[in-house]
């Protein structure tokens, strides 16, 4: 069955006729061996602002993705990662290309200055907020050294993205240096975004998100066995069920349930949302918007609780963005007559692809994830549950609670269990 990921991993190559590459922001932490206490939370503070915007797109996104995509196959995504991408883009945009792009990333009406600078505290703290989880969120621009761009646009990348920033040739087997920048930053899990650069490329925009985490309660692979996962269309599949008992944040409602499983000092968790039996989980997610997330995360309590969860992985997977975030409301610029990108360039330019890889594995220990969303841009010339065992279709968000910053959101219909 076809798996579709998109993740916050890696957010963007960005094709404006150009690359660029972004500095890279040290992810890093030792792993906790629970011989010492948990190091104490770091609050990340951003504006409200951008905490609603990005919650806000991330559900937007949520709900476009399941309009467009399958019904029954697998999905992870990055919101983070193409939210920052796109806002790397934001800052070469001019006119009515510039409104409709921050009416889609949830902006609208917000200072230019003000987004940049909450922006560059996610690259700064993000990556250091826990020493147990290893965290890297990076940005990179390429460009063709041929074409003509903004050297101010480039500057403020730099400085406000901490964006490598490279002009290339742009010869088609440049895209090797390329898809060995995305390689790196995500330790490997994502080592091809590019096949080949294309005559009227100018410019990828590209940004990586890395993540590996401990879970705060590990489980034993000893208790990990053999189980039935129940699939929506009534058959099944067998799957490596873990299992451990213990006190999670849990929540019971009408539709579904939802738990939380924090990773080393408890700053990322991942939430877990399990529908009812005889309730889709296409349903739930449809219906699931920013400020339901918002009060789920102050309605939940820490009670015993029994937990099954299968062992997975998604592979590296590749899914295009156009015409989801054309339905979002970002329509012109991928328009070649209509496109403004005059703050990057005095040349014609209009966005050609957006696309996002990713990959999850969930195990015993923890979790591992990454994306790379690219964006390519050419020339123109409620009873608490005692159990909560994940056998049938679930879903999943990777967020950090102090900025309430969703990082990644999944569906799982049908798990890859071995």
């Amino acid at each position: 069955m076809k798996n579709l990921m998109m993740l916050t991993t890696l957010l963007g190559l960005g094709v404006f006729g150009g690359s660029a590459c972004s500095k890279a922001v040290h992810a890093g932490g030792s792993q906790g061996d629970g011989s010492s206490s948990h190091a104490p939370v770091k609050t990340i503070s951003i504006s409200e602002v951008a905490e609603k915007s990005v919650n806000d797109f991330s559900f937007n996104l949520l709900h476009q993705m399941q309009k467009n995509e399958s019904k029954t196959d697998n999905y992870f995504i990055s919101p983070l990662s193409l939210h920052m991408d796109l806002g790397m883009v934001l800052n070469g945009a001019d006119g009515t290309t510039y409104d409709e792009m921050l009416k889609t990333l949830a902006l609208e009406g917000k200072s230019l200055d003000q987004i940049n600078k909450d922006y560059k505290t996610l690259l700064t703290e993000l990556p250091e907020a826990d020493p147990e989880v290893q965290l890297g969120l990076y940005n990179s621009i390429w460009y063709r050294n041929s074409f003509s761009f903004n050297q101010s646009y480039l500057d403020l990348m730099a400085q406000d993205f901490d964006a490598a920033v490279k002009g290339l040739a742009f010869k088609k087997t440049d895209a090797s240096y390329i898809n060995d920048w995305a390689s790196e930053k995500t330790n490997g899990k994502i080592k091809k975004v590019l096949d080949v650069i294309q005559q009227d490329d100018v410019m990828f925009l590209v940004n990586a998100l890395y993540f590996k985490g401990d879970w705060a309660s590990k489980f034993d692979k000893s208790k990990t066995a053999a189980a039935d996962f129940n699939l929506e269309d009534g058959s099944q599949q067998q799957v490596q069920m873990m299992h451990q008992t213990g006190y999670f944040k849990n929540y019971t409602g009408t539709d579904y349930s939802a738990i939380q499983l924090p990773y080393g000092n408890g700053q990322f968790i991942m939430t877990v949302i399990l529908p009812k039996t005889g309730k889709s989980l296409n349903d739930v997610l449809s219906h699931l918007s920013s400020a339901d997330w918002a009060s789920l995360q102050n309605q939940m309590s820490s009670t015993s609780v029994n937990l099954g969860l299968p062992r997975f992985t998604i592979p590296a997977y590749e899914i295009k963005l156009n015409n989801i975030l054309i339905a979002m409301g970002m329509k012109s610029a991928f328009e070649a007559n209509s496109a403004n990108f005059a703050k990057m360039t005095s040349g014609n330019v209009n966005i050609s692809f957006v696309k996002q890889n990713t990959y999850l594995k969930v195990d015993e220990e923890g979790t591992e994830a990454a994306a790379v969303t690219t964006t390519g841009v050419g020339t123109t010339s409620v009873q608490l549950p005692k159990e909560f065992i994940c056998d049938r279709p679930f879903g999943l968000v990777i967020s950090e609670q102090t900025s309430n910053t969703i990082l990644f959101m999944g569906k799982i219909m049908a798990p890859d269990s071995k």
